[in-house]
């Protein structure tokens, strides 16, 4: 006895990645946010990129997890987003090592 396989549930799956991305991206955006509003240079200029970073993720992901977006974009999208979060994730570690955070 075999299971059929459902191509109806994989679009779905594939939404909810893209937004839980965004929504990650999201929260580090607004911690970075809270660490600048402390008035430390560094937070500031930090704060900034980030801010870049969730802008140009926001477009990336926000038509693949609404669903609006082509299927297929090239495959470019996938390289800056995962562009994107290591940077973020980089920025993440230099904070700690700097015990800014």
């Amino acid at each position: 006895m075999s299971i059929g396989r459902d191509p109806g549930l994989q679009p779905e799956r594939t939404r909810l990645a893209w937004r839980r991305t965004l929504l990650t991206v999201t929260v580090v955006t607004a911690l970075a946010v809270r660490l600048a509003s402390t008035g430390d240079p560094t937070g500031v200029v930090l704060a900034g990129g980030v801010v870049l970073v969730w802008g140009a993720l926001l477009v990336l992901c926000w038509p693949r997890g609404t669903g609006t977006g082509p299927a297929r974009t090239g495959g470019r999208t996938l390289p800056l987003v995962t562009a994107g979060t290591v940077a973020l994730a980089l920025l993440g570690v230099l904070l700690v090592l700097r015990g800014l955070w």
